[in-house]
C-alpha cells in the first residue's frame, strides 16, 4: 500500500512538472488559432437562424424549496433525541428538552432528486448556508411520497454513531411548511431556453458506455482527412479521462482536443460543451486541491469572439430549475464568477446579476445563487478599489432580499 502511495505521489509530481502552463496561445491571443476561430464563426453564422426559431417561451420552475429550521446535537442523550424526532416531537418541545442543541431558525432548504453511482434514485435535502458553505445535508432513497409528499410540521433526521474520529450526533431539519416550486419569470426562462438551444440538449459530449483511458492527438492531426478526424473525434468522445491528482491536466487537455476536432468537423454542439467544461473545470479527478485552481483559466474571451450572446448563455446556465431538459448544462457558480471577471462586458454582467439578486419575482434560491455569483466575480477582480465599489452596490441589492436571508449574511 505504501509503495502504491509512493508511486502515485511520483506520478503526480511528474504531472505537476508537465502541467505548469495551460494551453498554447496563438497570435490572436486565444487558445484557438485564427483558422479554427474562422471555422467556428462560420458555424455560428450558419446556425443563427435555427437559434432564432428556438422556443424561448417554455415554462421553467424553480427548485423545490422551503423555509425551515436545523438542529445539531452531539451532547446528552442522543438516542433519546433520535427517538423523539422519529415520534415527531413538536419543535418547541424539542428545544425545551434539549437546550444544548444547536438551533438555526428560518433557513432556506432546497430539495434535489438524482441518481447515485449505483443508479439508485436519491432525494437530498440541503441547507443553503449563506456564509460558510457547509450547511446540513440529509439524503434518502427516493420514493414518490418522499419527494412530493406533505412534510408540514414534520422532522427529517440523520443519526451518526460514535466512531474513533467523531462523536455520536444527530442532524435534523424541521419543516414548518411544505416545499414549493414556482414558475420562473419569463425573462429568466428565456435565458435558460437560450442556453439550452445554443448548447443543444439533444446531444451529449460523450457517447454512451465510455471507457476510461487516454487518446493521443497526433501532431499532424490538422492534415488528416475529414473522415479520419471524425473517427478520432468519435474515439475521444468514447473515452473518459479521470484526473489522477490535482495537477493532472489530462482531463482538460482531453476536452481541449475534443473542442479542436469538433471545430474542424463543424460539430458545434460538442465543441461548446467541451469549451464550457473547460470554463467550468467540469471533470472527474481522484483528488483535487484548491491550490491547483489558479492555473486553470476559463477562456471566456474565446466565446466572446463568436457571434453568440455570452451574457445570456452564462446567466442561463447559472439558474437552477426543477424541470431541466435532458442533458441540460449547469455551470459552476464559482467558475462562472471567475469567467465573468475576465469578460469584456463586466458592466453588463454586474447589472444583470444585481437585478437578479433584487428581483422578488425570482425564487429565493436563485436570488441567493446570484448573490454568490456576484461575490465570486468580485473576488477575482484585481482592482481593489473596484471591489470595494462593487461591495457597496451589492449591499444595496442585498437590502432587497427577504429578511430571513439578508439578516444572516455577514
Amino acid at each position: 500500500m505504501k509503495k502504491l502511495a509512493l508511486i502515485l505521489s511520483i506520478v503526480c509530481i511528474g504531472i505537476q512538472g508537465a502541467a505548469q502552463s495551460e494551453f498554447e496561445t496563438y497570435k490572436n491571443g486565444l487558445i484557438y488559432s485564427e483558422t479554427t476561430m474562422y471555422k467556428l464563426e462560420h458555424i455560428v453564422d450558419s446556425l443563427n437562424l435555427r437559434y432564432k426559431t428556438c422556443d424561448l417561451n417554455k415554462a421553467y420552475y424553480s427548485k423545490s424549496q422551503t423555509i425551515g429550521h436545523t438542529v445539531t446535537l452531539d451532547t446528552g442523550n442522543i438516542k433519546q433525541a433520535k427517538e423523539d424526532l422519529e415520534n415527531n416531537i413538536s419543535f418547541d418541545s424539542f428545544i425545551s428538552k434539549y437546550p444544548h442543541a444547536d438551533i438555526k431558525k428560518d433557513v432556506l432548504i432546497v430539495k434535489y432528486k438524482y441518481k447515485n453511482y449505483k443508479g439508485e434514485e436519491i432525494v437530498k435535502y440541503s441547507e443553503v448556508d449563506l456564509n460558510s458553505g457547509y450547511g446540513i445535508e440529509i439524503q434518502r432513497n427516493s420514493t414518490e411520497n418522499l419527494y412530493n409528499g406533505n412534510v408540514k410540521d414534520t422532522w427529517l433526521s440523520d443519526y451518526n454513531e460514535k466512531t474513533d474520529y467523531s462523536k455520536e450526533s444527530i442532524n435534523a431539519f424541521y419543516f414548518p411548511s411544505n416545499f414549493k416550486s414556482q414558475q420562473i419569470a419569463l425573462k429568466y426562462g428565456r435565458l435558460i431556453g437560450y442556453s439550452d438551444c445554443l448548447i443543444d440538449t439533444s446531444t451529449s459530449k460523450f457517447r454512451e458506455d465510455t471507457e476510461a483511458g487516454w487518446v493521443e492527438l497526433p501532431e499532424n492531426w490538422q492534415s488528416l482527412s475529414m473522415k479520419k478526424k471524425e473517427k478520432l473525434l468519435s474515439k475521444m468522445r468514447s473515452t473518459h479521462v479521470i484526473g489522477g491528482c490535482s495537477m493532472d491536466s489530462r482531463p482538460r487537455e482531453h476536452a481541449m482536443n475534443i473542442a479542436l476536432l469538433s471545430a474542424e468537423t463543424t460539430n458545434w454542439e460538442v465543441f461548446l460543451k467541451s469549451h464550457l467544461d473547460i470554463m467550468n473545470d467540469k471533470f472527474d479527478r481522484v483528488s483535487d486541491g484548491s491550490y491547483a485552481y489558479a492555473q486553470r483559466k476559463t477562456y471566456i474571451k474565446e466565446l466572446e469572439e463568436l457571434n453568440i450572446n455570452v451574457l445570456d448563455l452564462l446567466l442561463g446556465i447559472s439558474l437552477r430549475i426543477e424541470n431541466p431538459a435532458t442533458n441540460h448544462y449547469y455551470g459552476s457558480i464559482g467558475r462562472l464568477g471567475r469567467a465573468i471577471s475576465e469578460s469584456n462586458n463586466k458592466p453588463e454582467f454586474e447589472k444583470e446579476i444585481l437585478t437578479m439578486v433584487e428581483d422578488d419575482q425570482l425564487d429565493d434560491f436563485n436570488r441567493v445563487l446570484a448573490y454568490f455569483l456576484f461575490i465570486s466575480y468580485n473576488n477575482y477582480l484585481e482592482d481593489k478599489n473596484e471591489q470595494e465599489r462593487n461591495i457597496e452596490k451589492l449591499n444595496q441589492s442585498v437590502a432587497k432580499l427577504p429578511a430571513y436571508i439578508k439578516e444572516k449574511i455577514k
